[in-house]
């Protein structure tokens, strides 16, 4: 039987990147996937994909900021599931810009999608998951949120606040039988890393011991871990997969 074989889980940010691989990951080990978007189009893709792993999948476009969205996206899930066990809430934004340039707007834009966002998913499946007495909830924070980064202040004040965020879930929630813990991915192989020119990337190679960039499919597996048995006495937890950048 896989690991996940059962159960429900709702991945934010499923659209590409990340948020895909932990969808995929998880179908393939055994759950049905509530894939959630900003679009149509990319929501739609990923729920086929799940599909043809042979598991169900619902495709949600919402933004995640919007309180009433989330929140007819979470009945209509509870609706149709009839259950939530998972919830990985992956959906981010950047708006980068050095701190004296940077508008109010994109401010706003980032920690409404990152912080903001995380906080009105957990908050609307924490009730189904208190009656049920278990859940799983995973916030992907980043490493920047754990060492800055000039010209990201909004993004990295977004992520370390998941930090913070994540421990208090754990404490409000463990007594439930419910856990929350946060990734930290690191540098990731992404449409953006991959624009890199040859300095660049070998200078950022430099700081990464295992002097390689990550894979979606690695921020997947810790992601797993944590949704899955070995993951059921963690919590309140940062689990930092950057190749050994920070230490």
């Amino acid at each position: 039987m896989s690991s996940l074989t059962g159960q429900i889980a709702v991945v934010t940010g499923a659209g590409r990147g990340i948020g895909r691989a932990i969808a995929l990951k998880f179908a393939a080990e055994g759950a049905d996937v509530a894939c959630v978007s900003r679009t149509v189009e990319n929501s739609e893709k990923v729920a086929a994909e799940v599909r043809a792993l042979g598991r169900r999948a619902w495709a949600l476009a919402v933004d995640v900021s919007d309180a009433t969205a989330v929140n007819a996206a979470a009945e209509k899930i509870l609706a149709e599931a009839g259950k939530v066990d998972l919830l990985v809430n992956n959906a981010g934004v950047t708006r980068d810009g050095l701190l004296m340039r940077m508008s109010e707007e994109d401010w706003d834009a980032v920690l409404d999608t990152n912080l903001k966002g995380a906080f009105l998913f957990t908050k609307v499946f924490a009730r189904a998951f208190l009656k049920q007495r278990a859940g799983r909830i995973i916030n992907i924070s980043s490493i920047i949120g754990l060492m800055g980064n000039a010209g990201q202040c909004n993004y990295a004040a977004s992520k370390a606040a998941l930090f913070g965020f994540t421990k208090s879930v754990a404490r409000e929630l463990g007594s439930r039988g419910i856990t929350a813990n946060a990734i930290a991915p690191g540098f990731i192989e992404t449409d953006m890393t991959a624009a890199l020119d040859e300095k660049t990337r070998a200078a950022l190679l430099e700081k990464i011991p295992l002097n390689a960039l990550g894979k979606a499919e690695d921020i997947a597996e810790a992601a797993l871990f944590l949704a899955g048995p070995g993951g059921r006495y963690i919590t309140g937890q940062t689990l930092v997969v950057d190749g050994g950048m920070v230490m």
